[in-house]
């Protein structure tokens, strides 16, 4: 399958994001959107990042534009460098997908493209003719530092102080800022699994070996919380002191109460707790380009809004300048992994905290290796057919309704809410539920999934 904007960027095989492809998109890009006559890139730690980065600067070269190479750091990163030099950016990054697989994601200088961006992008690309300069581009080491000063500048230096947090630091690009922010913070950091072969790590659909492993740290040191990212360091990963993950639409709703947020704009996965906190909260599709649309339409209604965003892989958006005793956070609409990192460990003991929570809990998976059509054929058979929902979910009760946002998500009379949907970067098939504990929304999952591959065959 031929590369394709996703839920979040361009997204396809590194076989098939050639340099030809890789700088047609870039040229693509800077013909439509303003630029100054500068464009930042950066990338991740996966093999093929590097050589995708050189092929994004030849395509910004043949129009004439500087390239500056902001190095190997956080997606969040480089969007708020974008923003303070008013440049475009592009991340050569594959997000949390294995390392066959590769991406460009795109941001003007005002933030991320948007779906109408997209298509723009996609009619101005052209053939490419003639030679190709694949140098490396002039390096800037020091937009990191300005991502730390960041979140230093909003926490109280000893915010979290007397903290021991393990740091499951793998292959994610912004392991060692994490690191610092949190010593910064007056925490104690321990590394834990490091890596220099690239390990996808998805924060949503955090796999059983994983889990496994997360707890058997716990168990082996005084921890008070482990803590990661995925690959590109924009979605992350959470667990209390017993190494049990926290998902990330939880991890979200506490982040926007900490900043003292009152309107949330989330996809329809997200778990419904945050409405039973007393958030105004919009619904979206899935991915941030919906979420960003939803916080811009309600910024436009009162600009003076205290808005916020998250997904339910973590990842999380600010839509106004959070202040706090120590400092300010201006807004930032683009996934950050670091702040909901940060405002959790603000909630420590996590597990004395989450009791304290609404009794709703949400658990993600999915069926890999399922081709996209058979996933669309199979949601369209769904959604279409009663009798076939009866039958491939024979022990989940009535149905008291169904949202068609975003795939098929399912409300039962029980309070119980199934989603499924294709996924939009991989061959994948993702599945939600939403349950009163965490134990009966994974058995709703494994149940589901087991189901599916059952009757796809």
């Amino acid at each position: 399958m031929a590369p394709k904007f996703g839920t979040s960027g361009l997204r396809g095989l590194v076989t098939e994001l050639t340099d030809e492809l890789c700088a047609r998109y870039t040229r693509a890009f800077l013909s439509v959107t303003p630029h100054g006559g500068t464009l930042l890139v950066a990338c991740d730690l996966r093999p093929s990042s590097r050589q995708h980065l050189r092929a994004v600067a030849a395509g910004a070269r043949a129009l004439g534009v500087n390239v500056i190479d902001c190095g190997e750091i956080a997606t969040p990163a480089l969007a708020l460098e974008g923003l303070r030099q008013k440049a475009p950016a592009v991340m050569i990054t594959g997000s949390h997908i294995p390392a066959d697989r590769n991406g460009l994601k795109f941001y003007t200088a005002t933030g991320e493209i948007t779906k109408d961006d997209e298509t723009a992008i996609i009619a101005a690309l052209v053939p490419w003719n003639g030679p190709m300069d694949l140098s490396d581009p002039l390096a800037d080491t020091s937009t990191d530092a300005r991502y730390i000063d960041r979140f230093t500048g909003f926490f109280a230096p000893g915010a979290l102080s007397g903290l021991t947090v393990g740091v499951y630091e793998h292959s994610a690009v912004g392991r060692d800022s994490l690191s610092a922010i949190l010593r910064a913070l007056g925490a104690t950091p321990r590394p834990l699994g490091r890596s220099n072969t690239f390990i996808p790590v998805d924060t949503e659909a955090v796999p059983p070996a994983t889990r496994v492993q997360l707890a058997e740290w716990a168990a082996g040191g005084d921890l008070d919380a482990i803590v990661s990212l995925d690959g590109d360091s924009d979605r992350p990963l959470v667990t209390d002191a017993t190494g049990t993950v926290i998902p990330g639409d939880i991890i979200g709703a506490l982040t926007a109460r900490h900043l003292g947020a009152t309107e949330v704009v989330t996809p329809v996965s997200s778990n419904t707790m945050v409405e039973r906190m007393g958030f105004a909260t919009t619904r979206t599709g899935i991915g941030s380009p919906h979420v960003i649309a939803g916080i811009e339409t309600i910024l436009a209604g009162d600009p003076l809004a205290k808005v916020v965003g998250y997904e339910a892989n973590g990842g999380f958006l600010t839509g106004f300048t959070a202040i706090s005793e120590h400092g300010t956070l201006p807004p930032l609409m683009t996934r950050d992994a670091v702040l909901p990192i940060l405002c959790a460990l603000s909630a420590v003991p996590l597990a004395a905290t989450m009791a304290t929570l609404p009794p709703r809990r949400t658990a993600a998976d999915r069926a890999e290796g399922l081709p996209t059509v058979v996933s669309q054929a199979l949601i369209a058979d769904l959604t279409a057919s009663a009798e076939s929902r009866a039958a491939i979910f024979p022990t989940m009760g009535s149905e008291a309704g169904i949202d068609l946002t975003d795939g098929l998500r399912i409300t039962f009379d029980s309070g119980e809410i199934l989603h499924l949907r294709p996924s939009g970067n991989a061959p994948e098939l993702r599945c939600y539920a939403e349950a009163a504990s965490s134990a009966r929304a994974k058995e709703i999952v494994a149940d589901a999934l087991a189901r599916i591959l059952h009757h796809v065959g």
